[in-house]
Formats: C-alpha cells, sequence, structure tokens
C-alpha cells in the first residue's frame, strides 16, 4: 500500500477533483435536480449494475415514484415490478422498507447524522456517504 504524508495526499486529492471538473460525469439523471432521495435511488441501483443500465430505470422509477414519499406509500409488489431487470431484488425491498421509516420515523426527510443514515436498511458507509 503507497504511504502518502499530508502534502502528497491533498496533492493526490487535488488532482482527483480538477480531473472531474475537466472529464467528470455532470449530467446523469440522478445529478440533475440533485436531492438526497435521487442520490440514495441511484446509489443503490448501482450497486453492481452499471451506469449505461441504470439509466432508464432509474427515470422510470422517478416518474412512478418522484419522492421517498410516494415510494413509501406504493405497494412493495409495484416497487418490484419497477425493479424488474436489475436484479438483487433485496435492494428494492430494503428502498422500499428505508422509504417507510424515513416517512414515519423521520417526517419524509432523510436523518442528518452518519449514524442514523446508516442504521436505516440497505445503506453501509459508501452509501450514507454519498
Amino acid at each position: 500500500m503507497l504511504d502518502l504524508n499530508k502534502e502528497q495526499s491533498n496533492w493526490f486529492s487535488n488532482q482527483v477533483v480538477d480531473w472531474y471538473h475537466l472529464h467528470g460525469r455532470k449530467t446523469l439523471p440522478w445529478q440533475l435536480g440533485k436531492t438526497p432521495y435521487k442520490v440514495w435511488v441511484s446509489e443503490v441501483m448501482l450497486q453492481q449494475t452499471q451506469v449505461v443500465t441504470v439509466i432508464p430505470y432509474f427515470e422510470k422509477f422517478m416518474q412512478s415514484f418522484p419522492d421517498i414519499i410516494a415510494l413509501a406509500d406504493a405497494d412493495e409488489d409495484l416497487v418490484l415490478h419497477h425493479w424488474t431487470g436489475l436484479g438483487y431484488y433485496a435492494r428494492a425491498r430494503n428502498l422500499h422498507k428505508t422509504a417507510k421509516i424515513v416517512r414515519d420515523k423521520y417526517q419524509g426527510e432523510f436523518p442528518q447524522t452518519l449514524d442514523e443514515v446508516m442504521d436505516l436498511p440497505g445503506i453501509g458507509r459508501s452509501t450514507a456517504g454519498a
């Protein structure tokens, strides 16, 4: 493993950010009108699934479930139907469970602390950090 000092680490971080500003994707559907809900759904969909595959599913999902309340209020079978083709159906079930918790416990707003977010079903450190 590469051992970097603070100066080297800062330099490297700046290089990555500069590269992103020049070449990074900024027009993906979940980046336009960015909300915590869109980021969360996209992060879950993108787990073990390519971006090009996720885009049409994400767009259809957002049409049917435009916010966390709509997702929480939906029948689980409908959520799973929208997930058909993405695989790993536990992801869809966890989305639905989490949406209900956020609706009922947090008045439809994502919790503010990392620990509270990570306590939600299907959300680990990577997804919570997004």
